[in-house]
Formats: C-alpha cells, sequence, structure tokens
C-alpha cells in the first residue's frame, strides 16, 4: 500500500508539473499569436495603402484630360505673355513641343503607376501559391518546428541578466521576443527553400571508371576557385566561374598536380591563397603551392592511410592529420617533424580544428565516437561525445560552439561543444559503408548518401530540407551494380546557398537551394 500510495503522489505530481509547462506554453503561444497577428496586419495596411496610392495615381493621371491639358495650356500662356512682356511686344512662339512633353510625362508616370499597380497584384498571387505550399511543408515538418518553437520560447522561462537585457531590446526594437524572432527566421528559412537546382555540370575524368571516385571538393580561401582530389592520383584546380558561366568544352582546369598515391582529403589554407594540403593513402601528409604545381612541405610519418587533413584557420602554420595508424599529429609548417601526436588507439577517420581556435580539434573514429581536444594538454580530451552507433566519417563546425558529424549508421548528428550536450540528429540519406561527404554552412548542413543523391538539412529540423538525385547512367555502358553510384564528396559555398556535390562515377554538379 506504501509502495502504491508513493507511486499515486509522484504521478499526480508529475502530471501537475506537466499541466503547468502546458499552461505556461499556452500563454506564450497566445502572447505571441498576438504579437505577429498585430504586425501581420501594419503589414497589410502598408501594402493597401501603396497600392491604393499607386491605383489612384494612375487613374486621376487618365481621367480628365483637361488636368494636363489646361495646366500645360496655362503654362505656355504664362510663358508666352512672359515673353511678350520681355521683348515688348506680341506674344511670339511655337511652344507645342512643352505641351507634347507635358503629355510624354504624363503618359510615362500612368505607365509607372501601371506598371506598380500590376506588379503588386501579381506579387499577390505569386505569393498566395507561395503561401500554400510553405504551409504544406510546415505541417510535413510540424512535430520537429514545433519543438523547436518550444525549446526556445522555454528557454526564455529562466533568463540570465544578459539575456533579460537582449530580449527586452528585442522588444523594444521589434515588440517581439528574442525567441519568437529566432524561429521566424528558422520558420522563414526552412520554407524558403523546398529544391536543389543544378545550375552546371562537369564531368571528371572517363566516364564509368571507378577511379573517377572524387574522394575530396574545396573551395579555396575566397570561394574563386576549387579542387578535387581523386583516387586517380591528380589534384585539379578549377575556376569556379567558368564551370557556372562557361559551355562544357570550357570545363578544364587551371591547375592539375599529379600525386604518388590515391588522395583522401584536401583542405586549402586559410591566409595562403595558393597552399593547400592534401592526404593519401600511402600516409603521407603534402602542403603544395597551386602557383608553381610544386610540393611546399611533406611529412611521412605517419604509417598507415592518413583519412582526414585540415589548415587552422586561427594559425595558418597548423594543420593536423588522423590516420588508420591510429595517431592524430600536428604539424607545422616551418619544421619537418610533427608538433604534437596523440595516439587514439583506434584508427582515425576525420579531423578539425575549431575555427575560433588553434588549441581545439574535433577527431572522429571507427570507435563510434568524436574526440574533443585541447592541444595544451593531450592526455585526456576535454570530452568524448558519445551517440553514433557506427563509425564517425566527418567532423565540422558551423561555428565556435557548434559541431556536426557523420557516421555510416546513416545520421548526422549537431553538439553542443561549449556545454558538451547533443543537440539533434538527422535522418533521411542512407549511408551504412562508404564516405559520402559532409559540409555545413551557418544554418545548413549537406551530405552525400549511397542512393546516389546529396541532401540538404537545416540545423533546427531533423528531416531533410530538400534533395537532389545524380542521374543514372546507362546500365550497358558500366561495369557496375546501378545501385553502387553514390555522392562522395560535397562542399558549401562559404555564406551561399550554392553546393557542389560530386559522386563515385566523378560527375560534379553545382546545385543551389531554389524555391
Amino acid at each position: 500500500m506504501q509502495n502504491l500510495i508513493d507511486f499515486l503522489h509522484f504521478l499526480r505530481k508529475k502530471k501537475i508539473d506537466e499541466l503547468n509547462e502546458v499552461q505556461t506554453d499556452i500563454q506564450y503561444i497566445k502572447e505571441d499569436a498576438s504579437l505577429v497577428e498585430r504586425r501581420r496586419m501594419e503589414l497589410y495596411r502598408a501594402r493597401d495603402k501603396y497600392l491604393t496610392k499607386m491605383q489612384k495615381q494612375a487613374g486621376d493621371l487618365q481621367e480628365p484630360k483637361s488636368w494636363f491639358s489646361s495646366s500645360i495650356n496655362k503654362d505656355n500662356n504664362d510663358l508666352k505673355y512672359a515673353s511678350a512682356k520681355t521683348h515688348g511686344g506680341v506674344p511670339t512662339g511655337n511652344f507645342h513641343h512643352k505641351d507634347v512633353d507635358g503629355k510624354s510625362q504624363a503618359s510615362s508616370i500612368v505607365a509607372q503607376a501601371r506598371e506598380a499597380s500590376s506588379v503588386l497584384t501579381s506579387q499577390h498571387t505569386s505569393q498566395s501559391s507561395l503561401a500554400v505550399i510553405r504551409k504544406k511543408r510546415v505541417q510535413s515538418q510540424f512535430n520537429d518546428l514545433q519543438q523547436c518553437y518550444l525549446q526556445k520560447r522555454r528557454q526564455l522561462v529562466n533568463p540570465s541578466q544578459n539575456n533579460d537585457k537582449k530580449d527586452a531590446d528585442d522588444m523594444q526594437r521589434e515588440g517581439y521576443s528574442s525567441a519568437l524572432s529566432d524561429f521566424q527566421s528558422v520558420l522563414s528559412t526552412f520554407t524558403q527553400y523546398s529544391r536543389l537546382r543544378v545550375i552546371a555540370e562537369l564531368r571528371h575524368g572517363e566516364l564509368y571508371h571507378s577511379a573517377n571516385i572524387v574522394s575530396s571538393i574545396e573551395f579555396d580561401r575566397d570561394d574563386e576557385l576549387f579542387a578535387t582530389a581523386d583516387v586517380s592520383r591528380r589534384i585539379k584546380v578549377f575556376n569556379f566561374s567558368t564551370i557556372v558561366n562557361e559551355p562544357p568544352e570550357a570545363h578544364c582546369p587551371v591547375v592539375e598536380i599529379p600525386t604518388r598515391s590515391k588522395l583522401s582529403c584536401l583542405s586549402w589554407n586559410k591566409h595562403t591563397k595558393n597552399h593547400i594540403a592534401s592526404s593519401d593513402y600511402e600516409g603521407t601528409v603534402f602542403v603544395w603551392d597551386v602557383n608553381t604545381q610544386q610540393s611546399v612541405m611533406e611529412y611521412e610519418e605517419h604509417e598507415k592511410r592518413v583519412w582526414s587533413v585540415d589548415f587552422s584557420r586561427i594559425e595558418p602554420s597548423m594543420l593536423v592529420s588522423g590516420s588508420d595508424d591510429c595517431k592524430v599529429k600536428i604539424w607545422c609548417t616551418r619544421q619537418e617533424s610533427s608538433a604534437i601526436n596523440i595516439d587514439m588507439k583506434a584508427n582515425i577517420c576525420c579531423v578539425k580544428y575549431n575555427p575560433g581556435s588553434s588549441n581545439h580539434i574535433a577527431v572522429g573514429s571507427v570507435d563510434h565516437h568524436i574526440h574533443y581536444y585541447d592541444l595544451r594538454n593531450t592526455s585526456h580530451p576535454l570530452h568524448v561525445f558519445s551517440g553514433h552507433q557506427k563509425t564517425v566519417s566527418y567532423v565540422k563546425f558551423l561555428s565556435n560552439d557548434e559541431l556536426a558529424s557523420a557516421s555510416t549508421d546513416s545520421t548526422l548528428r549537431l553538439w553542443d561543444v561549449k556545454h558538451h550536450l547533443p543537440v539533434r540528429t538527422f535522418r533521411g540519406h542512407t549511408n551504412e559503408k562508404n564516405f559520402v561527404g559532409l559540409s555545413v554552412n551557418n544554418d545548413f548542413l549537406a551530405c552525400g548518401s549511397e542512393t546516389n543523391e546529396v541532401y540538404s538539412y537545416h540545423k533546427a529540423i531533423s528531416k531533410p530540407l530538400t534533395w537532389h538525385r545524380f542521374g543514372t547512367p546507362n546500365v550497358d555502358d558500366s561495369d557496375e551494380e546501378p545501385g553502387s553510384y553514390f555522392i562522395s564528396a560535397v562542399c558549401w559555398k562559404n555564406d551561399s546557398p550554392t553546393l557542389l556535390a560530386a559522386n563515385s562515377l566523378g560527375t560534379i554538379k553545382v546545385l543551389v537551394l531554389a524555391t
């Protein structure tokens, strides 16, 4: 009986807490709905006022012809009188051109008003159809969006003093809380895009040849060039503008660097534009000068294949590599041997510097974990992020505090490296055995799939934002099964909705997020 009464009391308390939370949720949903409705009506009134003004202007200009003609004739008579008075004689001169100019001006204003009115009307019609599409997108991801809104809104229940001030500033400026503004941004971005549109396509090598697999694709510091690494032992550098704007016959590399071994990864130096690092299957890390096509540094300490290499954004002379020999090595371009060596006891698949620090790196390995290190003390990681069920194949930073990871468990995960917390798991693509690429850009993540599709995600939503399927070639012309093609590398253009994606056949597409 004691156990039963304890259980019932605990259950009652739990349900009261849930009820209180729901009542609190309902209260600020009502408050936010009132704010948004008021703002929406203000925008409608402003639009209608402008439309009415333009229509009235168009109507007034067309109504009595005498409005312009009398005004212009009056101007003409006044000018004639003034001319006669000045010259002391009878008013003379032909002022017909003044009348023509006035009518022309009136006609121009009428046309502009009609055009503005027509544009606003067509925009209203277009927006109505877009609203239906966007409403469907919201409904399809309602649970994720609901969770995102409530999570942001509940964070304001016990805000810190700084957050209080920020929230007050936001309320004063827009009438919105910071949480509502943040969620509006998520919702707006999420509903803005519905597809990936192809704007250019590049064939990388011989069609249907297994050596065409593009293992890495990266933009340079200024997003003017991009480089590809593949298992055919060549680094190829392309001019992005040429690929997008010129016909296919002009899609040739501006630089081509032969290498000794199959390549696994590339990383452009974030400060020295012409320097790029590569890692290969023999365990060598190179730093190349793309202008001279010669190696600047060559590091051969790894004993097995090196899967990943990355330059530090903060300290351009530093780079990190990870290998199948279970070691992470920190290199400096000013010295020939490694500066730091970390023995991980597991094969390393990916390494990445924190963009805001030259002392912090993330390491993904076959032990299913992400190890986050402070290089000033490598005896133990700062934190080990657990959650993936299989090998961690990629790690990328969205910001100084946000880390994304990809795994062959067919998921991406988002982590808070500041507070050492899991944030979200993304599912939708298929990835069980291959390296399919991962790239991040502000609010967006992109990865490949073993279904020969490239997927994009919004960081606040666990399901795909959109995806694009690469065309399947004629099976008769290929030695491989149609289901064996996969996306092998992806890369966002910085601060842009443009994405590069390559597949195992060597096809590279330039895609852009579109409505």
